[in-house]
């Protein structure tokens, strides 16, 4: 007999009590995970001719400004540090985006590793989802100081995230690695419950 090989996300055992939290909460507070997306990370020298290369393949400038994000259709850039940025793409794009990544630096000094195993990313959204990630978190989530196309690396309930804002209506990409995606889950379903 072969085992069949079953690729599972760190939080498919969440799936239900996330629905009850949507249903709890008439949809002010909706978690879900979005499991296996594509996460590159590339670390090269933005002075170089790298950022114009890449774009041209992913359809997307890289963003230079810190804790900004760059979308195309296709593709987000999150600006990781001066010199380091997280390429996301949807699930088993892997492959290709890191092929046509090299393609473009060929002769350039560059890293592109395959990341997409590291972490998995929650979608945290609804009009609530700001108050209930203020709980644990000590960066300011207010639109003014963190609207859309906005990322940083911060610390969730004392877990290591990347935190990104996608859109005005209260939705946040957080990504977290796979070891601690129950404890913050349990932790954000557990702070719904807390009175203010």
């Amino acid at each position: 007999m072969i085992a069949e090989a079953i690729r599972r996300s760190p939080l498919a055992d969440y799936a239900e009590r996330f629905a009850a939290l949507h249903e709890a909460t008439n949809g002010a507070i909706s978690i879900r995970e979005l499991p296996f997306l594509t996460q590159i990370n590339l670390r090269a020298q933005p002075d170089q001719r790298i950022p114009q290369r890449l774009a041209d393949v992913l359809g997307l400038a890289l963003p230079l400004t810190p804790n900004t994000v760059a979308s195309s259709a296709n593709h987000r850039a999150l600006w990781l540090g001066p010199d380091e940025w997280l390429i996301v793409g949807a699930a088993d794009e892997a492959r290709a985006i890191e092929h046509s990544m090299r393609d473009a630096v060929t002769g350039a000094t560059a890293s592109i590793v395959d990341v997409s195993a590291n972490r998995t990313v929650m979608l945290i959204q609804g009009e609530r989802a700001q108050e209930l990630l203020a709980h644990g978190i000590a960066i300011d989530l207010h639109p003014r100081a963190f609207g859309p196309g906005r990322c940083a690396q911060t610390l969730l309930a004392k877990v290591q995230v990347i935190m990104e804002r996608r859109s005005d209506d209260n939705a946040f990409h957080v990504y977290v690695r796979g070891s601690f995606t129950s404890s913050l889950a349990d932790w954000l379903l557990d702070a719904v419950g807390r009175p203010e």
